[in-house]
């Protein structure tokens, strides 16, 4: 009996020594703890160990315990969710907090946005500049002053169409298929990884209606983007896009050139020479992108582009303009629109005085005097 008795004892004893044991640790790792790396980032590598991470987390001041959080993570909680990556860990925070935010994957990201109207070459600029990607030329090639080291090789992975080729499968690169807005990426993520998501972002819009709605107008997809993006890059203006459409429209039916000087800026930039200026050779030069010497449509898209110029591509206005120039009395970024080509020289005419006026206004601004 009494032997009995003791045992119970040691039985109650022993539950109260789990139970003070466990109490101690829930306390622990939901205490919150003052630490010095709030305003830094902490890099969970891939393939860490749960007590590896415990460690490093514990070594960094921002676990108290780590005893404690190693318990916690073999009894209570769940190892298997804590995911690597870039964190920032507020203070004062507690051992759960912690383990709550290395499970949700809260990591550090890194923007990166492209303006519509951008080119592949400014995105493939843009990528490279954000550190997504290193150089991977092989050993003896130069990179070219002032050049970027990646980007050669953003613009080779451009050329893999196999993303689009369900909706334009005569592309010979991404130009027009990269949607423009702004991205969150996770710091690792690969350039490809990048792209694909930014065309995919394109499928997105993409209507499949739009495929049957090109058809009827007697065009490919892949024209359709072509007009978008000279839509794109000829204005800003929402309203009026489907106008620069309708102009578009009337010159190609009408077999005239259609004159738009953003091919020849894309043609500089495909070349590498453009240095912000057009230049004579710039508008002379031989390449069927060239809408001042080439009848037609360019080959492809000369920048990416937005569902609305998409939609004004599909759904022209019904005008008879031919022609269009700056509104220099607005300056607003829209345009005066004109049927024939007398009214469009006045147009053209007061529009070069205005330009002319700028460029004085420039050149007589004091220059800046060096301390």
């Amino acid at each position: 009996m009494r032997l009995l008795k003791f045992g119970i004892i040691g039985l109650i004893l022993i539950a109260l020594a789990i139970a003070g044991f466990f109490y101690w640790v829930t306390r622990s790792v939901n205490s919150p703890n003052t630490h010095t790396k709030a305003n830094e980032y902490i890099r969970i590598e891939r393939g860490s160990t749960p007590a590896q991470i415990v460690a490093q987390l514990a070594a960094s001041g921002i676990v108290a315990n780590e005893m404690a959080a190693n318990i916690y993570l073999r009894t209570l909680g769940d190892a298997t969710k804590l995911q690597a990556g870039e964190f920032q860990f507020p203070s004062p925070i507690s051992t759960v907090e912690v383990f709550r935010l290395l499970e949700k994957g809260e990591e550090r990201t890194v923007r990166i946005t492209i303006p519509e109207g951008f080119t592949r070459f400014d995105i493939a600029t843009r990528i490279a500049e954000f550190g997504q990607t290193e150089s991977t030329l092989p050993e003896g090639v130069l990179v070219k002053p002032g050049e970027i080291p990646g980007r050669r090789e953003v613009l080779t992975l451009m050329d893999d169409t196999s993303l689009i080729r369900d909706i334009a499968p005569e592309a010979k690169n991404l130009e027009g298929y990269m949607y423009p807005t702004t991205y969150s990426f996770p710091r690792e993520t690969q350039p490809k990884e990048i792209i694909k998501t930014m065309v995919n972002q394109f499928r997105r819009f993409w209507k499949p209606e739009w495929q049957d709605t090109a058809k009827r107008l007697g065009r490919t997809p892949h024209e359709i983007v072509t007009i978008a993006s000279l839509i794109e890059t000829e204005t800003s203006v929402e309203s009026e896009r489907p106008v620069v459409a309708s102009v578009i429209n009337n010159r190609l039916n009408r077999g005239m050139r259609l004159g738009i000087d953003q091919t020849n800026v894309y043609i500089a930039k495909m070349m590498g020479r453009w240095d912000g200026t057009l230049h004579q050779s710039d508008l002379d030069v031989d390449n069927p992108y060239n809408t001042r010497t080439k009848y037609g449509l360019p080959p492809g898209p000369i920048s990416s582009v937005t569902e609305s110029s998409i939609s004004a591509a599909l759904a022209p206005a019904d005008t008879d303009f031919l022609f269009y120039v700056r509104n220099v009395d607005l300056n607003d970024g829209s345009h005066w629109f004109y049927a024939s080509a007398a009214e469009f020289e006045k147009g053209k005419a007061k529009y070069q005085e205005w330009l002319e006026r700028e460029r004085d206004q420039m050149r007589n601004q004091p220059k800046p005097v060096n301390p």
